[in-house]
């Protein structure tokens, strides 16, 4: 799961929603209990922040998690890669340095052929290198201090917090089996299932942890790949294709699409794959991968045209799957999808009374903003708190590339598919001053509204710390603002938000056209 989840490349489709929670905010049963006794099984942020809430309202709440609090969100997935891409950042931020006027001392220089293959020509050995055992080492222990600093704040609040596995009996029963093998029986009268989702695994590339990886895996790797072959172009493909490519390593980027990140705004999309290649990746578009092999010194991917692509190490990220199996849900009458996930409906309720579900599990939408707030609504449904229902519309989602992609509301192609009547404004942050001054060429915000009335319904942002950026155009979105009234505010000068309200003041003028 990521701020979006490094596993999806592609929003899966919402269930259906049932009539009952359709109004704007949705009062519970009469007979829900004030307080009662929940079970909340899988601890990320579904499961955490679910937990806090029912100990705000007077449960007695049980957390069963399997791995560490936290979750894979925590411990491999988000943390642990946003942590990853912070430091290749600063590798990006060095490649600017000369142009800023700062000059990089060298510890060496060395000998390279000259142009025009005859002869040989000084090249300078810069002083900054990766030291990936480091840069790892460094990775998880702020993923276990993350985890730690959620414990603490769970056993503070009064949580029971129990390491091991849980199997629903009954919509009223949870077995638990310790990691110590002890085995017992919790009673609830709510139960939260928010067991995550885990990195989907091809039948012929099957991961080891050394050679043919999954994006849990990256972390144990103590030097830098030399050649990094990258099989999925979504947002976890592109992520850390963009950061080793920025660390040193050759990276090569296997895409089943026309380009990469398929699901994402066009022109965002396009911008970052011509910024991969201008640094030195190698895109490898509509070419799909089909299995991979260890050699004597790296690896072999099979493509399903036959071609086969070298390498010494490979990451998979063609997507995941909802973590529901052996959960006991099906037995205890919980509908799941073809795909195996939780069916919910806007309140996160299941179709069996008692029983909930949020986060990656449930396919809504993985983020981890999303499992959190579903796991919050849960509860305060479950505990008779009023709760407004779950909106996805002014949801925002950011990709951690360099420059970073950063979405809120409906894209331009959901648009045209609903048949909207919208107007586009776009200006590059290339003529930004601030931007300027950063040595920033790559970037651009774009705002989409209404034709008629000038309301705001999504935009994109492309830059460095776009998922900053991002947050004006979301409170724009969620309250309905227009370009107009985006205009209006005032902005520092210079800075990199000053192209935001410069593109809403072009939008004014296109609405009087």
């Amino acid at each position: 799961m990521s701020s979006q989840d490094p596993a999806a490349s592609a929003t899966p489709a919402q269930p259906a929603v049932p009539a009952t929670v359709a109004a704007s905010t949705v009062r519970p049963a009469a007979d829900a209990p004030p307080a009662g006794r929940v079970v909340v099984v899988g601890g990320g942020p579904g499961g955490y922040e679910a937990a806090l809430v029912a100990r705000r309202l007077g449960a007695h709440v049980t957390v069963v998690e399997r791995n560490g609090l936290g979750g894979s969100a925590v411990l491999t997935d988000v943390v642990p890669s946003k942590t990853l891409i912070a430091t290749a950042e600063w590798m990006t931020i060095a490649d600017r340095a000369p142009e800023l006027g700062i000059r990089l001392d060298t510890l060496a220089a060395g000998l390279a052929p000259a142009e025009g293959g005859t002869g040989s020509a000084v090249r300078d050995v810069l002083h900054h290198r990766i030291d990936l055992d480091a840069v790892n080492l460094r990775v998880k222990a702020l993923a276990a201090a993350q985890s730690a600093d959620i414990r603490t704040r769970l056993e503070r609040e009064g949580v029971d917090v129990i390491a091991g596995t849980a199997r629903l009996l009954d919509p009223e029963r949870v077995a638990v089996r310790t990691h110590e093998g002890r085995e017992h029986t919790l009673d609830a009268d709510v139960v939260l299932v928010a067991t995550g989702a885990t990195p989907r695994v091809l039948p012929d590339a099957r991961p080891d942890g050394e050679r043919i990886l999954t994006w849990t895996q990256m972390y144990n790797l103590t030097s830098l790949p030399e050649r990094l072959i990258v099989v999925g172009s979504g947002v976890t493909g592109a992520e850390f294709a963009g950061a080793y490519t920025s660390l040193g390593a050759d990276v090569v980027l296997v895409s089943s699409r026309d380009r990469v990140l398929p699901g994402e705004d066009q022109d965002a999309a396009e911008l970052i794959e011509r910024v991969f290649t201008q640094r030195g990746m190698t895109v490898m578009s509509r070419s799909r991968a089909s299995s991979a092999r260890r050699t004597a010194d790296g690896v072999v991917v099979t493509l399903e045209d036959g071609r086969e692509v070298e390498g010494s190490h490979v990451l998979f990220a063609v997507g995941a799957v909802p973590t529901t199996r052996d959960l006991g849900l099906e037995e205890a009458g919980v509908r799941l999808t073809p795909s195996g996930h939780v069916e919910v409906d806007k309140v996160s309720r299941t179709n069996v009374r008692g029983v909930y579900a949020a986060g990656d599990c449930t396919g809504v939408l993985p983020l981890a903003s999303v499992a959190a707030t579903q796991g919050r609504i849960a509860m305060s449904h479950a505990l008779g708190d009023a709760v407004r229902p779950l909106s996805l519309r002014g949801i925002s989602a950011n990709i951690f590339t360099a420059p970073e992609i950063a979405t809120v509301g409906l894209s331009e192609s959901r648009l045209r598919e609903r048949g909207v009547q919208y107007q586009v404004s776009m200006l590059p942050l290339a003529r930004n001053p601030r931007a300027k001054m950063l040595g920033v060429r790559d970037g651009f915000v774009k705002i989409f509204a209404h034709a008629g009335t000038g309301t705001v319904l999504g935009a994109v942002v492309v830059g460095p710390r776009a998922s900053e950026s991002i947050f004006p155009l979301t409170l724009a979105v969620t309250h309905r603002l227009t370009a107009d009234q985006i205009a209006d505010a005032s902005t520092v000068y210079p800075s990199m938000s000053g192209t935001i309200g410069e593109v809403a003041r072009i939008m004014h003028h296109r609405t009087e056209d």
